[in-house]
């Protein structure tokens, strides 16, 4: 499962990657058309994701006992949303010893 999960978040990463320069070739994220920005699915779609993030980082804080990553990863999570929590996903799966399961992804270590 740990592999599937590495194979998983390195995907959603270059995926995300891709994406992001791709749109930021093609304009500049802050042209995008009052007609865009005023849509009320725009916005929605932003709440919807703003508060993804916000419960990722929730786990995050759980998951981390220094306030200063805390307060690092809040503002690369709400700055880079999906690409900052494939990061730390990586980070904590690469650091798993071998045979560790989800669990000890999950959890706290104590």
């Amino acid at each position: 499962m740990i592999s599937l999960l590495k194979i998983l978040y390195v995907g959603i990463l270059l995926a995300m990657l891709s994406v992001t320069t791709w749109a930021s070739l093609k304009e500049s994220i802050l042209s995008i058309p009052s007609a865009v920005t005023g849509d009320p699915w725009f916005v929605a779609t932003l709440f919807d994701a703003y508060f993804g993030f916000l419960s990722f980082f929730l786990w995050v804080c759980y998951k981390e006992k220094s306030v200063v990553l805390k307060v690092v990863w809040f503002f690369a999570v709400m700055i880079l949303g999906n690409i900052a929590m494939a990061i730390y996903m990586l980070i904590k799966l690469f650091r798993l010893p071998p045979g560790a399961s989800v669990k000890e992804l999950i959890l706290r270590e104590d």
